[in-house]
């Protein structure tokens, strides 16, 4: 009799042991989907578990508490992030009006007859610099737009022509730098849903970028996937240097006439349509890589 009463003693810790593990591991896994919920979505819902096991519990209540902590650090980015908009914003906007007035005080002072040769270099110096400061200007508030942008308008676009026409209204810029584009373009058209006029700051951006630090060449490949690789030869630049390029306010060297907002504009631009954009350097040369594949993946507004 007692060994009968034993095993069924023991069957019943068995059984017992059995559904507590399998209430722990249901507790787990409620754990796992509603963490991952309340990570990629902005809300205030905590972790709730079916169970009452006392450890799953606590483990719920010690992650709920690292998600208010992180509720309250985005929402501090956040406005943070809102307010350096703003005063970009802002800063652009009051900038504008005195730099116009300067340069039409210039514009005149340029007419003025019987200026001296010294004078008119340090007009022609003054008028540069005049030329830069508007540029960064426009690059800041195109920065802002860029990032207040609610969505964008997407629409069948043709990556090939809007690279072709990209490249035309760089040409003039290109030659006057001596350079001559190395350009390799499918014969029939790359169709993607994307927004062109977003597309074509990408792009221009990107041969903007090229202009300003391209050691003497530039080349520019697209294929049929809708992957776009335009490179230069980059001297000094490594990779260290290269995977920052898309961070804002970054610039490869001072004093060049750069915000370093430029290739942040056409990451940001890019990841919003669903395509990836990537810098490496290899052997003197940079390489940016744009790619939106057949079929996009809708990104939220960064």
């Amino acid at each position: 009799m007692l060994p009968w009463l034993l095993c069924g003693i023991l069957a019943l810790a068995v059984v017992i042991l059995l559904v507590r593990l399998w209430l722990l591991r249901r507790s787990l896994e409620e754990i796992v989907q509603q963490l991952g919920e309340r990570l990629s979505q902005d809300t205030n819902s905590p972790i709730f578990l079916s169970t009452r096991d006392a450890h799953a519990r606590k483990l719920a209540a010690g992650l709920n508490l690292q998600l208010k902590e992180l509720r309250r650090a985005r929402q501090k980015f956040q406005q943070g992030d809102m307010e350096l908009k703003n005063a970009v914003t802002n800063i652009s906007h009051d900038l504008r009006t005195p730099l116009t007035a300067i340069q039409g005080y210039l514009d005149l002072l340029e007419r003025e007859e019987g200026l001296s040769p010294n004078t008119r270099r340090y007009l022609d110096s003054i008028h540069n610099r005049m030329e830069a400061m508007t540029r960064l200007t426009d690059e800041l508030f195109r920065y802002s737009l860029a990032a207040d942008q609610p969505e964008l308008s997407l629409e069948p676009v043709d990556l090939r022509r809007i690279l072709e026409e990209s490249l035309v209204s760089f040409y003039a810029s290109l030659g006057r730098r001596g350079i001559v584009p190395d350009i390799s373009l499918p014969e029939g058209p790359v169709v993607r849903t994307l927004d062109p006029s977003a597309v074509s700051r990408i792009f221009g951006n990107i041969i903007s970028n090229a202009l300003k630090y391209s050691g003497g060449d530039f080349s520019a490949v697209l294929d049929e996937t809708g992957r776009a690789v335009f490179s230069n030869a980059a001297p000094g630049l490594d990779p260290v240097s290269a995977a920052k390029l898309f961070d804002r306010f970054y610039t490869v060297e001072t004093g060049r006439g750069s915000t370093g907002l430029g290739l942040s504009i056409a990451k940001l631009l890019t990841q919003r349509m669903g395509g990836t954009i990537q810098a490496s350097c290899a052997e003197g040369r940079l390489y940016i890589t744009v790619s939106f594949p057949a079929v996009q993946t809708e990104h939220p507004p960064a």
